[in-house]
């Protein structure tokens, strides 16, 4: 009988077999090129978040005789100390129940104005709902602690110190629970979520099939029932999402509670982290980081859960006639003055507050003779912080310069890694790289960013390896800011690569072009609306952006949001409000210039 035997494989045949995946590495290096970027995002993103678990839990410098152990010891202090200490309910306890309560209130205001903000704009034959669709999306666009710093000009009062407010000047005294607190952080950061609900539960409506309330009216059901029975059902996903996302931008969301809570001693996690941070409290800061970062984890991936639900709630229709408007009636004038109010107490009045603050010598005073330019163009001014208007202050020009070119080269680099990653993902053969890359680049998404710049802060202080510190650096700063931005550049390039198929790549390759030459020459000009995109996002959030350079800011690193805030530290409100407004012209001015660079509408599927 004739036995098969296994002879070891000859050493040429090795070589050649490794001469041939060489050739092949250096023809299409795709994969080599995704270990790389696999290395780049692990080490900026996943090795600073554990850098933060491990101050937790080991010794930190400075505490070494107080715990009994040496610096870098496991210790299970700063767990104890934060969770179950005397100083435990101020450190912790209360700021995570402000916080919950806060995210409850806006949740609850957010859903139940912006749903019917959304119906209104879709689902009904309110005038102007075309222009209305697109109005009510303008607080999106702006700052969120843009609404705190008008509502301190209007309702701020003496009794902690500093300037008086609008109300006061003119006799009305505000009492503190309505000027600071817990009431203003819910009602301003209600009107910067509004949006988000009009665009998640308006999309949704958009898409509802109007057949399914005929089919229930024939039947006998009347109005209210086809709106508990049949619409809110098959809405529930899309205000599910907006809740778990309200929740989890609530959690990261600094500069209003600071504006607004800290006067009041109102703490919420963000601002606890950041006091903590400024005590030098290491350890006690890693771990109220910690919890914000798990808070956020859990709120998303319970987001995720109810998409997958979601799939459950699925109505199909190809006919767009079937999208019928509600005829109003008698309520046509009651539905317009009650949307032309959102926008008036959501953009126009703010907005026209920060301004007018800027031309007033003495708040409130609404005399000719009070008004003047020189908060903006005066000289010789009597103040601490700045002796001439904000226009002629080299701070604010250095400010702005350093934003324009540290979130520039962030968001063009964060847009180019984002393109390179949607690259490789869809073109690796490797399915546990493009896993490892698509959840990685996505992490920072569910880390609050006053949280992630604490794990920057944590990992960077001090020399690490041949790294020396790089705190105070602007290094550290487009780091950070490129991390913390590639959750949307990377799936920018992500959904545009996978609509892109390969026969321009194997034309090129059949003529001759190696594989950088195809990547610059054939993939991104093709993908240059991508590219865009992937850019001028990340650039947007970075000029509205405070939680992250607040941490990681310092005077010399300055830019307009970190700068508007050190004026309002020193009580500078008339030169503060004026960098205010423009982060604000810059938010929305990059806002409409993506939309036309990229021909997309933020408001594209709701109002007509």
């Amino acid at each position: 009988m004739n036995t098969l035997t296994c002879r070891p494989m000859p050493w040429r045949t090795h070589l050649l077999m490794l001469r041939y995946r060489w050739y092949g590495l250096t023809q299409s290096p795709t994969t080599l090129f995704g270990l790389l970027l696999a290395l780049l995002f692990l080490y900026v993103i996943a090795v600073p978040v554990g850098s933060l678990l491990l101050d937790g839990i080991q010794v930190q410098f400075g505490d070494e005789r107080r715990i009994g152990a040496l610096t870098g010891d496991w210790t299970a202090y700063y767990l104890l100390r934060t969770l179950n200490s005397p100083v435990a309910d101020t450190m912790f306890w209360q700021p995570l129940w402000h916080t919950l309560r806060v995210a409850s209130g806006v949740i609850l205001l957010s859903l139940t104005l912006g749903s019917l903000l959304a119906w209104l704009v879709t689902r009904s034959n309110l005038r102007g709902r075309a222009w209305f669709a697109t109005a009510l999306i303008v607080p999106y666009m702006l700052p969120a602690w843009t609404f705190a710093m008008a509502w301190t000009t209007l309702f701020r009062n003496r009794s902690v110190g500093g300037q008086q407010g609008w109300l006061e000047a003119m006799g009305m005294s505000p009492p503190d629970w309505l000027a600071y607190g817990e009431l203003p952080i819910i009602l301003i950061l209600t009107l910067n979520y509004i949006p988000f609900v009009i665009l998640l539960f308006g999309n949704a409506l958009r898409r509802f099939d109007a057949q399914l309330e005929d089919s229930a009216r024939i039947l006998g059901a009347n109005s209210l029932t086809v709106v508990w029975r049949i619409l809110l059902p098959l809405m529930l996903p899309s205000l599910l999402s907006a809740c778990v996302l309200i929740f989890a931008k609530v959690l990261g969301e600094f500069g209003v509670s600071y504006l607004l809570g800290l006067p009041v001693n109102y703490t919420v996690l963000s601002t606890s982290l950041f006091r903590s941070i400024e005590l030098r409290q290491t350890g006690v800061a890693a771990v109220v980081a910690c919890a914000i970062m798990l808070l956020g984890v859990v709120s998303l991936l319970l987001d995720a859960t109810l998409l997958k639900e979601a799939r459950k709630f699925v109505t199909v229709s190809g006919k767009s006639g079937l999208l019928r408007q509600q005829d109003l009636g008698r309520w046509q004038w009651p539905a317009l003055g009650l949307v032309s109010g959102v926008f008036i107490v959501s953009v126009l009045l703010p907005l026209c507050v920060l301004l007018l603050s800027t031309l007033m010598r003495v708040p409130g005073d609404f005399s000719v003779a009070n008004f003047t330019l020189d908060f903006w163009i005066g000289d010789h001014l009597d103040s601490v912080a700045e002796t001439s208007g904000v226009l002629l202050s080299p701070n604010l020009w250095r400010a702005a310069w350093n934003t324009l070119w540290i979130v520039g080269v962030a968001a063009i680099s964060a847009g180019v890694l984002g393109l390179l990653v949607g690259y490789v993902v869809v073109r690796t053969p490797f399915g546990w790289l493009a896993l490892l890359l698509r959840q990685v680049t996505f992490f920072p998404y569910l880390v609050p960013g006053i949280a992630f710049a604490a794990a920057y802060l944590s990992l960077f202080a001090e020399p690490r390896g041949p790294l020396p510190a790089l705190y105070g650096t602007v290094t550290l700063l487009i780091l950070a800011l490129i991390a913390d931005e590639m959750p949307y550049a990377s799936r920018a390039g992500i959904s545009s690569m996978m609509q892109l198929g390969k026969e321009p790549e194997e034309a090129a390759q059949m003529a001759g072009a190696g594989w950088w030459r195809r990547l610059l020459c054939i993939v991104m000009p093709i993908q240059k609306g991508a590219l865009v995109t992937g850019i001028l996002l990340p650039f947007i959030s970075g000029i509205n952006g405070l939680s992250l350079f607040v941490m990681l800011a310092v005077p010399s690193t300055d830019v307009l949001t970190t700068y508007a805030l050190r004026l309002i530290d020193h009580n500078y409100l008339q030169a503060a409000n004026a960098v205010v407004l423009l982060v604000c012209l810059l938010a929305f001015t990059g806002t409409l210039l993506a939309q036309k660079l990229t021909r997309t509408n933020l408001a594209q599927g709701v109002g007509n």
